[in-house]
């Protein structure tokens, strides 16, 4: 337990770079806070005492803003940036070196039994806002992008962005976790810009026919 607590803390330093002292980090981070009051509830929630897992869990929340049930299997170096409203679901599974922002889901999609949340595998990001409901996986070094909404498993090594999420990068190579918001690809832009360039050629034909039709009609009245 203190091993993960000590590598929880360093995870904070290289991600954050607002990060100064141990004792800042320690006394007013919230995410670590949340990740820490998660660890214990799990070591009460797997020796069967339910009760007082829920009740720590709830009492984290109400203390960071974070809301991760004491069922959820979460593995090191695990880090939330800023934390406020992020929930992670009872039976969703993170791997090693995951890094999440504030207003994270990582929910069930309705009422169904088993496993029904997300396994986000290791070295993954998601992003600000992002939503990765229902029983999918998150592959290894993949990224989320801010304000998605991911119902599909994602391959390894991938970007995904936009309702419902589409992967727009997959190049087999490690992911950083220099991650930049502002650059990510818009599908729906490029998807109307595709539109707009199906229209400009219709609309190139539809004037070679009429050009060739008043031509026509010069000859007939000549």
């Amino acid at each position: 337990m203190w091993k993960l607590m000590k590598e929880d803390v360093e995870a904070v330093f290289e991600q954050d770079p607002a990060a100064r002292s141990y004792l800042e980090v320690i006394l007013t981070y919230s995410g670590l806070h949340a990740i820490w009051g998660h660890r214990i509830a799990h070591v009460f929630y797997k020796r069967k005492l339910y009760f007082i897992a829920r009740v720590i869990s709830q009492l984290t929340r109400f203390l960071t803003g974070v809301e991760i049930h004491p069922a959820a299997k979460i593995g090191r170096r695990f880090f939330i940036d800023h934390g406020m409203g992020v929930v992670i679901g009872e039976t969703c599974e993170i791997g090693d070196n995951v890094t999440v922002f504030q207003g994270v889901t990582l929910g069930g999609t309705g009422k169904e039994k088993g496993k029904r949340h997300p396994t986000i595998q290791d070295n993954a990001l998601i992003a600000t806002g992002a939503k990765v409901l229902g029983s999918i996986t998150i592959g290894e070094n993949s990224k989320i992008g801010a304000g998605s909404v991911v119902l599909k498993d994602v391959p390894p090594n991938s970007t995904v962005v936009g309702i419902p999420g589409h992967v727009v990068i997959q190049d087999g190579v490690r992911v950083n976790k220099d991650f930049n918001h502002h650059t990510l690809p818009d599908p729906m832009e490029d998807r109307c810009e595709k539109l707009q360039s199906q229209i400009n050629e219709l609309q190139e034909e539809l004037d070679k026919y009429r050009k060739k039709g008043a031509e026509e009609d010069v000859h007939k009245n000549l």
